[in-house]
């Protein structure tokens, strides 16, 4: 949400909730409702005053608020940006989801010898370019650097031999070696 319109939401909640107060405090009449017709007399009794003006450029722009927040207030999303890429052709259309391309992303990672656990997050931009977020757990006996640049290549190639979209890049992130567990002697 741009920054306008937040600020815009914040002011408009706030003067609702100052509102919403006032008129709960006169329902139960701690404010007696003849201060509030004092008010509203005194403050539209003479139209061309300038408190008048005010006040009527306050309701018009609660008016036009109110209109924008009710017509304009979510755009919703499509479906790329919620759930994955939606492809088109001759035939018809196809997505592609987060998770398909998630699940496609362990599988290449869980496939490497060295590679213990896998989590992975997909990330897709405006051109259904796919950014890809794996964080690993390897075994001891691994060279880290090595296995993160076969994998990155091996992803990026099953990705685009796959679902035919371009990986913009691969982070790969060893967040642990997994300790040889003491059962197992080679």
């Amino acid at each position: 949400m741009k920054f306008l319109n937040r600020l815009i939401l914040i002011i408009y909640s706030w003067l609702m909730l100052i509102i919403s107060i006032l008129l709960c405090l006169v329902i139960f009449r701690i404010i007696p409702i003849g201060q509030v017709e004092g008010f509203f007399e005194y403050a539209v009794y003479d139209l061309a005053s300038t408190h008048t003006k005010v006040l009527l450029g306050a309701c018009l722009v609660f008016i036009l608020l109110s209109l924008k927040c009710i017509f304009f207030g979510t755009k919703p999303k499509t479906p790329s940006e919620s759930q994955g890429v939606l492809l088109e052709n001759d035939n018809g259309k196809l997505m592609i989801t987060r998770e398909t391309l998630e699940n496609l992303v362990n599988s290449v990672a869980k496939g490497f010898e060295g590679t213990e656990e896998v989590h992975t997050k997909i990330e897709l931009d405006r051109e259904n370019n796919v950014n890809v977020y794996a964080n690993l757990i390897v075994s001891t006996d691994v060279v880290i650097k090595e296995l993160s640049t076969d994998l990155q290549n091996k992803i990026k190639e099953k990705v685009k031999n796959a679902t035919d979209l371009e990986v913009k890049e691969v982070n790969i992130k060893v967040k642990n070696v997994a300790p040889k567990e003491e059962g197992k002697n080679k």
